[in-house]
């Protein structure tokens, strides 16, 4: 299931409220950006707010509230807010589960890599490895 969520901040600049709103798909923002500032810049360009302007340091003042979720993403939501790192932290292993799956089930012809968890954590931490020696 796709990572999916309407992002969205309130915050009040020169007795005016804004309230700038996107849907976004956390897969591909993820791929990219894995930052939350990534996240306001969105919301700025959304709500045509200069990057470099007093009323951009106002909406980052505010938290992000995260709505709609769908996938992963849902279980690091309290109150309509984003843990960004641990989601960050779930969302990689999540993503390198799926090349393990992808290749136990090429060379292995293991259909269901979550069914043979010692060999699951043996292809992830020789994954890790590999990673750690470039």
């Amino acid at each position: 299931m796709r990572n999916k969520i309407t992002a969205s901040i309130r915050f009040c600049f020169k007795g005016q409220t804004h309230e700038p709103m996107l849907e976004l798909d956390i897969d591909e923002f993820m791929r990219t950006s894995q930052k939350i500032e990534g996240l306001y810049r969105l919301l700025a360009r959304e709500g045509n707010f200069d990057l470099y302007s007093y009323e951009y340091e106002m909406m980052q003042a505010e938290p992000i509230r995260i709505k709609n979720a769908s996938g992963l993403i849902t279980q690091y939501i309290n109150d309509e807010i984003l843990d960004i790192n641990a989601f960050a932290a779930a969302w990689k292993t999540s993503q390198i589960n799926k090349k393990l799956s992808t290749i136990a089930q090429t060379r292995l012809n293991i259909d269901d890599l979550t069914q043979q968890p010692d060999l699951q954590a043996a292809l992830f931490d020789a994954y890790t490895l590999g990673q750690e020696n470039k």
